[in-house]
């Protein structure tokens, strides 16, 4: 049990912060669009990465940079060419509205930049495999289990709290401006992480 905790806050800690991945779940949430498979997509993604960092590549991802430089630049661009639609939709302006009376986006297209904000993101890479694997490898052999379990418990309520908690929030995103102010910030956070993986910090 104590193995889990320990995964399971060290999970918490590392997934609970403003990213291009939550910002993306979290607007799909207000919107009501595709939530679920959404949520999904980010769960299996961050179990998949956990268990690979505690089984042991965080250590062979540390020692190869090379792989995750390449990681970065695409992610970078990716980072910059969402932050700019982002933008765009902050200027043009928009209301809450919901798939069945916006026609929203397709599922493949909401899937695919899911992924893409995952995959490509090397932020991901450094909380699930590194970092977590990292900690990981601390814990006893028969104890890894356990605590993988933990930070993928941890990965399993955040997501699914920011994906169906935003309806919560959905009358305030009633009006234009709040969408305004989201998507700016969105925009802003996106640059911003393209920016500090361009200069690769």
């Amino acid at each position: 049990m104590d193995a889990f905790l320990i995964g399971l806050t060290s999970g918490l800690a590392l997934i609970v912060a403003i990213g291009a991945q939550n910002a993306f779940v979290l607007r799909q949430g207000l919107r009501r669009e595709h939530v679920a498979a959404v949520v999904a997509v980010c769960i299996t993604a961050d179990a998949l990465l956990i268990v690979a960092g505690v089984s042991g590549m965080g250590a062979l991802v540390s020692r190869h940079p090379a792989a995750l430089s390449t990681i970065r630049i695409a992610g970078a661009a990716f980072l910059f060419a969402y932050a700019s639609l982002a933008l765009r939709r902050a200027i043009a302006g928009s209301s809450l509205q919901t798939e069945s009376d916006a026609g929203g986006s397709t599922l493949v297209a909401v899937l695919a930049t899911a992924a893409a904000l995952t995959f490509l993101n090397p932020h991901v890479y450094l909380d699930t495999v590194v970092l977590l694997g990292s900690i990981g490898a601390q814990q006893a052999a028969d104890s890894r289990p356990g605590f993988a379990a933990g930070a993928i418990v941890a990965s399993t309520l955040w997501f699914g709290c920011l994906g169906f908690g935003a309806r919560l929030a959905a009358p305030v995103f009633a009006r234009p401006r709040a969408w305004r102010i989201l998507d700016t910030a969105i925009a802003a956070v996106m640059a911003t992480l393209a920016v500090v993986l361009v200069l690769g910090r």
